[in-house]
């Protein structure tokens, strides 16, 4: 017989250091929800992405009409169904999470600064979460799509516990492109866990055999009831009732709803914070942590996260454009560019002095200079990455090849609207300028990428 279910209203002092052992000896993986995205006001992300999307369809919204953390799927719902609202929905999370004053969420950043987690799972497809341990450590990105092509497969690599410095995060409903292979309403959700059952396209296997072998922080998950049950189960290795890893939920359940009197029955090892609310469990969990690591926050990149004499450099305004570097480095990966033949500084401020110089010293031996132009970085009156194109530019008097190729990022193709120096100064010398939609390289851009990839295995430069 099953031991009753742990609903409790708040961890007790040895629940909290079982916890914490758990995760320092990297035996615990977070689940991160939409109830974690959330401003400094408790405010949903996804309620002001929702209204944007609404209000770009044209469609009015009685303030309350969107359920709490659910409101980008019931906006969807309003929506007449079509392949262009994936892009749709695409444009309005690029749209909130790269404006100006857009702030990470507390919990999220708060998370990715607990260096006992190596692996996560986000039910969210924006990419928020990365951008946030990209402040700390590098990040290997696994989608979950069955929509994805073949050759953009990837699963957790057999040696990642040896990859130090590294953290890996599992988007198990897709990650937010423009295409249909992210989920995007309850139909969308539906196939995603179809497709882990049947064992179909893209399912990331070895990461979901470590999950089975690992105690699961779920946090903030706002399942509906079914998929909450489908979740514990094809993360187990054995039935719900004879399980022997802890999970804890931390979820506004009632002691009467349905879930959780299935978990009282048959989940022993299952504990319900039910009283605490997700952002407020992850400060609680942030304090305690950097009160046992002396308040320091690690740094786990390496010295050097890319070597000098790079294929490609990457350069950008890390203020205004990193979720578009980001695709860019994604689509070159896909163009069979490795990891450590790309220079992409993915810390979102601008870097110190020491680095400063490893970076200009990285534009001195690459082969190919990429910046990225966009309206916001045109506006900006200073950053270090003009310093990257003063740099490119003045090595390319003396290189008898092609080097700069500017990358346009902004939606429209427009390059004459770009006013800033160096964008000048490239129009003036005729160069090829590309474009890249929020990092994503058309038609023309992709085949001379992989022109300059092929061109580079053979030793040669660019015809």
């Amino acid at each position: 017989m099953s031991k009753p279910l742990k609903q409790l209203d708040q961890m007790t002092e040895s629940a909290w250091r079982r916890l914490i052992s758990k995760i320092r000896e990297g035996n615990v993986v977070p689940i991160v929800g939409p109830r974690l995205l959330v401003n400094a006001d408790g405010q949903s992300l996804l309620g002001e992405i929702a209204r944007h999307l609404l209000n770009v369809r044209g469609v009015d919204i009685e303030e309350g009409d969107l359920p709490p953390f659910a409101e980008l799927t019931q906006a969807v719902s309003r929506l007449k169904m079509e392949q262009e609202l994936y892009d749709d929905v695409n444009d309005a999370i690029i749209a909130v999470t790269t404006a100006p004053d857009f702030v990470i969420p507390t919990p999220i950043r708060q998370l990715s600064e607990i260096s006992g987690f190596r692996l996560f799972v986000t039910l969210t497809t924006d990419n928020l979460l990365a951008r946030s341990l990209r402040e700390h450590c590098a990040v290997n990105e696994i989608v979950h799509s069955p929509n994805l092509a073949t050759s953009e497969g990837k699963d957790l690599p057999p040696d990642w516990q040896t990859r130090s410095g590294e953290a890996h995060v599992l988007y198990l409903f897709g990650k937010s492109r423009s295409a249909a292979s992210f989920a995007i309403h309850d139909e969308d959700i539906l196939e995603y866990a179809h497709n882990l059952i049947a064992r179909g396209s893209q399912v990331p296997g070895i990461f979901l055999a470590e999950l089975r072998n690992r105690n699961l922080l779920l946090v903030g998950c706002n399942f509906p009831d079914w998929l909450q049950r489908f979740f514990l189960r094809v993360t187990n290795q054995a039935r719900l009732s004879k399980e022997d890893r802890r999970a804890w939920l931390i979820e506004p359940l009632r002691p009467e709803e349905s879930l959780t009197c299935f978990l009282r029955l048959y989940s022993k090892e299952t504990t319900i914070l039910s009283q605490t609310s997700p952002a407020d469990f992850v400060a609680e969990l942030h304090q305690r942590w950097m009160a046992e690591s002396g308040g320091v926050l690690q740094d786990s990149r390496p010295e050097e996260e890319v070597p000098q004499g790079a294929m490609f450099f990457i350069s950008y305004s890390r203020k205004t454009d990193l979720p578009r570097a980001e695709a860019l480095y994604q689509a070159l990966l896909r163009h069979g560019v490795t990891e450590r033949e790309i220079w992409f500084d993915r810390k979102s401020i601008e870097p110190g002095q020491d680095f400063q110089r490893r970076i200009l010293d990285g534009i001195r031996q690459c082969k190919y200079f990429l910046p990225l132009l966009s309206q916001a970085c045109n506006v900006r009156e200073e950053a270090f990455v003009f310093q990257e194109w003063k740099e490119a530019n003045d090595r390319f008097p003396g290189m008898n090849r092609d080097f700069i190729f500017p990358v346009i990022v902004d939606k429209e193709f427009e390059p004459e609207r770009y006013t800033a120096k160096w964008a000048r100064m490239w129009a003036d010398e005729k160069l090829d300028f590309a474009h890249a939609p929020e990092g994503t390289p058309d038609p023309r851009l992709g085949s001379k990428l992989k022109e300059l990839v092929r061109n580079s295995r053979r030793g040669a430069g660019p015809s």
